[in-house]
């Protein structure tokens, strides 16, 4: 089943390029099925290529689904033109009377701040305690994953020697949950972060189930108990070639940035990378939608 999504929106011609199933509202209006409804709450500065992205990687399921991109009303981005924020974006509060069956909150290049620095946090919390009513089960990313674990329950982010950067292995902790269904028992995942969360914090929240972690990475997936909340520190979403641009572009800045690890053959970066973790992002975001979305989430909205 497709995505609905405007025929305007850049993803729209990107994604049907690729041969995958999207549709605008005209041809979903004759579909007898009611769509998932997901918000997606994009704070990365290149909003096109993250929304991108994460529209790949949710349409690959036999759902139909209907997304409404969020924008921070108290931020301007500097990096997407505003014609595209007008005329795909809403604001939060464009969107507080309405309910939805998921909601993803993404990172930010703001991790190095302290939470209340961060301009807009204030307003970010008030969608954070939104979500607890008007949303069934909110997915959070890279930063976003830490605002979260940070608002909901205590957890403090921790500063780290230098930038983790690169692909890391993994494993699963709970191979049972639904979240990693059909994952093999190792997996990789690319992560580009200053910044992470400690276990035993998580272990100590008696309101957190630990998932998945890494021996370079450390913690990569969490939940609430009740399963309504998904912390992902890294980034399963990524295309094959963003930490190369990631890391051009800080080399271009003068910045001191070593090679992402995993990453190029023979670690040499006038090699193209090789993406190592794709099946397992499809996979991550299809579970999600599938087993804490689609079969959770009330018929009726309202009864959320």
């Amino acid at each position: 089943m497709p995505l609905k999504i405007p025929e305007k929106l850049p993803a729209y011609s990107i994604l049907s390029a690729e041969r995958i199933f999207v549709m605008d509202e005209d041809r979903a209006f004759h579909q007898d099925i009611r769509p998932l409804k997901l918000a997606l709450l994009n704070l990365m500065p290149t909003k096109i290529v993250t929304e991108t992205q994460l529209m790949r990687k949710l349409s690959n399921t036999p759902l139909q689904i209907e997304i409404d991109l969020i924008r921070i009303g108290s931020h301007t981005p500097k990096n997407t033109s505003m014609d595209h924020m007008a005329a795909f974006y809403k604001t939060f509060e464009e969107v507080a009377d309405c309910r939805y069956d998921g909601m993803i909150i993404t990172g930010a290049p703001v991790e190095n701040l302290d939470f209340t620095d961060v301009r807009y946090w204030d307003e970010l919390c008030a969608i954070m305690e939104w979500t607890r009513t008007h949303v069934y089960s909110t997915f959070h990313i890279c930063w976003g994953a830490q605002a979260g674990l940070y608002y909901h329950h205590n957890i403090p982010k921790l500063p780290l020697d230098k930038k983790l950067f690169g692909v890391f292995l993994h494993t699963v902790q709970e191979p049972n949950e639904p979240l990693f269904r059909g994952f093999d028992d190792r997996f990789y995942v690319p992560h580009s972060r200053y910044t992470t969360v400690a276990v035993e914090d998580i272990l100590s929240c008696p309101t957190l189930r630990l998932m998945a972690i890494s021996d370079e990475a450390g913690v990569f997936a969490c939940m609430s108990t009740d399963r309504r909340q998904v912390f992902i520190t890294g980034h399963p979403e990524y295309d094959t070639d963003t930490l190369d641009r990631e890391y051009r572009r800080d080399l271009d800045k003068g910045l001191d940035i070593d090679i992402p690890k995993n990453y190029y053959p023979n670690n040499d970066p006038t090699l193209p990378p090789l993406s190592t973790w794709r099946s397992h992002g499809e996979l991550l975001y299809t579970n999600w939608l599938n087993y804490y979305v689609y079969q959770e989430t009330p018929y009726d909205l309202n009864q959320l």
